[in-house]
């Protein structure tokens, strides 16, 4: 992506992925300190919210907690899901960009009359129905955002955990000063233009990778984004019974794949299948790949950019306008008094 250039400066899509990296050097890691002392009260925490408030920033804090051990118990569901926990021992974190969503005002409700003692809101807005009802709110910096897709505000929603966590458990943010640069690299380099073509003429777009959120997230941007078919496939389960149904005319996007399970990759999709396997990762894979910034214990930031930037270019190749979806909304479910 480059500003420069009016194909892509027209859409606020663009503008909003491309601010990303001064969110992120404006971030203060303190303003997770009064957060992480309330919630060490607790035994642990649940991350909830709906879409991308909730996949990437949970999903990759716990991903890092369990790579440090696993000191905090720390889950995630849907906030209507969530309705049906016993959460009274756990601190509750509800995000939601407009703070309006419905989902999240209805389970902040019924915690509140459950009389429970740690709820705590994360929203880009002020003056929201989620803040009246969390005990403690924090609102982003990133700024409005006016494409439907979210973006800037998903990665500092995502720091925002992560510097509560590290605090929480006494780690550094080691790497922390070198993302905005990282960041920036892996929305503005080059794509390929022949990926960019393959995966367009792709009847269906599969993300593989790790449980981290980014996979899941990505796959969720390629339909806002492409408006074509996409799916999650966690860790290696695209070797694990779904190559029957796949089909030649489709793509699997691996994300950092494992270098040891390259080759089973190689068997099953791309011999087996005979279906185009594109990789985005730090290192030269067995497949096409798209060479990304080594970010080390920051790498799921990076790993999203990347996955923006190309996104976006399919986008484009697919003559969408990328800030009109459909039928996709900015607030997806809406609360109403």
């Amino acid at each position: 992506m480059n500003l420069n250039n009016p194909k892509y400066s027209k859409f606020a899509l663009v503008r909003e992925m491309l601010e990303t990296s001064e969110v992120v050097r404006k971030f203060d890691p303190e303003v997770a300190t009064p957060f992480a002392e309330m919630a060490l009260t607790k035994k642990g925490l649940f991350l909830t919210g709906e879409g991308s408030s909730r996949i990437f920033p949970a999903k990759r804090a716990m991903y890092d907690n369990l790579k440090w051990g696993g000191m905090i118990p720390i889950f995630t569901d849907g906030s209507t899901q969530a309705m049906e926990y016993m959460l009274k021992d756990l601190a509750v974190f509800c995000a939601s960009n407009s703070g309006q969503t419905k989902e999240v005002i209805r389970l902040l409700m019924k915690l509140q009359e459950e009389k429970h003692s740690a709820l705590f809101g994360l929203t880009a807005n002020e003056g929201t129905k989620l803040a009246t009802l969390a005990h403690k709110t924090h609102v982003l910096n990133c700024g409005k955002e006016d494409a439907v897709a979210a973006t800037k505000s998903v990665v500092e929603q995502g720091l925002f955990y992560d510097a509560m966590i590290r605090q929480m458990l006494g780690k550094c943010m080691c790497g922390f000063d070198e993302l905005p640069d990282q960041i920036e690299e892996a929305l503005t380099l080059e794509i390929d233009p022949d990926l960019v073509q393959m995966v367009k003429n792709a009847d269906m777009i599969y993300f593989a990778g790790r449980n981290n959120g980014v996979v899941e997230e990505l796959t969720l941007k390629t339909n806002e984004i492409t408006r074509k078919k996409s799916d999650f496939l966690e860790g290696t389960y695209a070797v694990h019974g779904i190559e029957e149904v796949m089909d030649k005319n489709e793509v699997v996007i691996i994300v950092e794949p494992y270098a040891s399970e390259e080759a089973k990759f190689m068997e099953c999709l791309v011999k087996g299948v005979g279906m185009k396997v594109i990789a985005l990762s730090s290192r030269q894979t067995s497949f096409p790949t798209v060479l990304i910034p080594d970010a080390g214990k920051m790498a799921p930031y990076v790993e999203l950019a990347a996955g923006w930037n190309l996104l976006v270019d399919i986008g484009l190749a697919l003559g969408i306008d990328l800030d009109k979806p459909v039928r996709a909304r900015k607030i997806g479910n809406e609360y109403v008094l």
